[in-house]
Formats: structure tokens, C-alpha cells, sequence
């Protein structure tokens, strides 16, 4: 039964994989332009054969890209993370704090990412943390409205047990308000580095240098297709393992069961 279950769940993944290289080698069956199915998985075997190849600044292997492009997104949403949750908090604990912060909140989140990048590189003066801020800036809101709304939906009658103990804010925080609020946490959390991926790869490709998304810009100007669909199927495996690596944070820490 269990093997049943199994494969019934690898398989419906396998067969959407399959439709989309039979619908892609269908496209591609003229002789266009366009690369085949199976002339990208040959240039795939070779650009994975040797990843991490050095032939200067901006000629490296694809996984030198990646760690850099891995490198800016942990450190910009790590930061996103530092500010965004402490402050997701107290906008959901204080009324006050929540009237003064959430009209900016809903003002600046709709702002699109790239926006911000030219006010990094005008304070910074520097394309790398540039980027760095950029991720920070598009990261920090999924984790300030989520823990936010996490707080506010904590019953009350949690909160009255707490001041007919007499516990300080300290021990309101730690003991009820983080093991209620955390499954929304982690939910900010998770749509917060998914779209930190995919706004690096765009940074990345305005300010150029090491990066997943140079390399993409980079492989455009030489007219390689076939190493553009290499680089979209890494960014998507990539993006798909974070979000996969998340979710199993967030079952091992949920309560709910």
C-alpha cells in the first residue's frame, strides 16, 4: 500500500515533465531556431560536467553562479528576516504601532522590486549590495504581514490567561504568541525567499558581474539559447528545492497536531 501511495505520487510529476518535452519537441521538430529537447540535454551533460570551471572574472561554471546568486539571497533575506519578524510582532501586539506602520506597509509593498534596486546603487554605490538590498526590500514584506496577522489571530482568551498571570511581555511573546503565530511565520517565510529567487536573477541581470542572472544575460548576448533553457530549468530546480526545503521546516514545527 505504501508503494501504492508512492508511486502515485511520483507519478503525476513524471507525466507533466513528459508532456512538456513531448509538447517541446513537437515545437521545435521544423528545424527552427529554437533548440530541441534533446540538444539541450547534450549541452546540459557538458555544462554540468564541470561546473565550477574558472576562466576569469566573468567566465565560471554555472555553479559559481549559483552560489553567488544563493549567497546575495541568504544574506538579503536573512536580514529581511531579522527586521521583518520582530516588527511583523509588535505590528500585531501594539493597536498604536499597528495604525502608524501598516499604511506604509500598504503603501511600499506594491512597489515593484526593481524599483528599489537604483536607490541601492545611488546609497551603496556598489552593485553587489545593491542586490543584497534589493532582496532585503522585496523579502521583508510577506514576513511583516503574515507574522502580523498571526498575532492578531490569536484568541483572546490566551492573552487574559496571560495577564491573570501577571507574565511580562517577554514570556507573553516566547510562550503563547510564538507557538501560535509560527505556522503563519513560516508561510511569510516561504513566499518571502520564493520571491527573493526570482528577483535576484533580475537584479543580476541589470547590474551584471557573478550571478545565475548574468549568466542568463551574459549567454543572451552570445546568442546560446540553449544554455538560456539550461539556466531557466536551474533557476526553477533551485527555487523548487528552497520551497521544498521550507515546507519541511514548517511540518516540523507546526502544532497543530
Amino acid at each position: 500500500m505504501e508503494w501504492a501511495a508512492l508511486w502515485w505520487r511520483v507519478l503525476p510529476p513524471l507525466a507533466g515533465l513528459a508532456l512538456l518535452v513531448g509538447i517541446w519537441a513537437l515545437a521545435t521538430n521544423g528545424q527552427g531556431a529554437f533548440p530541441t529537447p534533446a540538444a539541450t540535454f547534450a549541452e546540459a551533460v557538458k555544462v554540468f560536467g564541470d561546473p565550477f570551471y574558472r576562466n576569469g572574472p566573468n567566465d565560471q561554471g554555472i555553479g559559481w553562479n549559483i552560489l553567488y546568486s544563493l549567497q546575495r539571497v541568504g544574506l538579503g533575506f536573512g536580514l529581511a528576516a531579522l527586521v521583518g519578524i520582530p516588527l511583523g510582532f509588535l505590528i500585531g501586539r501594539f493597536t498604536v504601532l499597528n495604525r502608524m506602520v501598516s499604511p506604509l506597509v500598504s503603501l511600499l509593498r506594491p512597489v515593484s522590486p526593481l524599483a528599489w534596486l537604483p536607490i541601492g546603487l545611488l546609497v551603496f554605490k556598489s552593485a553587489n549590495p545593491a542586490a543584497i538590498w534589493t532582496i532585503f526590500i522585496c523579502s521583508i514584506w510577506p514576513m511583516v504581514v503574515n507574522t502580523a496577522v498571526g498575532v492578531q489571530r490569536v484568541p483572546q482568551d490566551y492573552l487574559n490567561v496571560a495577564k491573570v498571570l501577571s507574565l511580562s511581555e517577554w514570556k507573553v511573546a516566547t510562550r503563547i504568541l510564538l507557538p501560535a503565530v509560527l505556522p503563519y511565520m513560516l508561510t511569510g517565510v516561504r513566499l518571502s525567499v520564493g520571491t527573493a529567487w526570482l528577483v535576484i536573477v533580475a537584479a543580476e541581470m541589470l547590474t551584471g558581474g557573478v550571478g545565475i542572472g548574468f549568466w542568463v544575460w551574459d549567454e543572451w548576448n552570445n546568442l546560446n539559447v540553449q544554455h538560456i533553457l539550461i539556466a531557466i530549468f536551474t533557476i526553477g530546480a533551485v527555487g523548487l528545492l528552497l520551497e521544498q526545503a521550507l515546507i519541511l521546516v514548517a511540518r516540523r514545527f507546526c502544532f497543530e497536531e
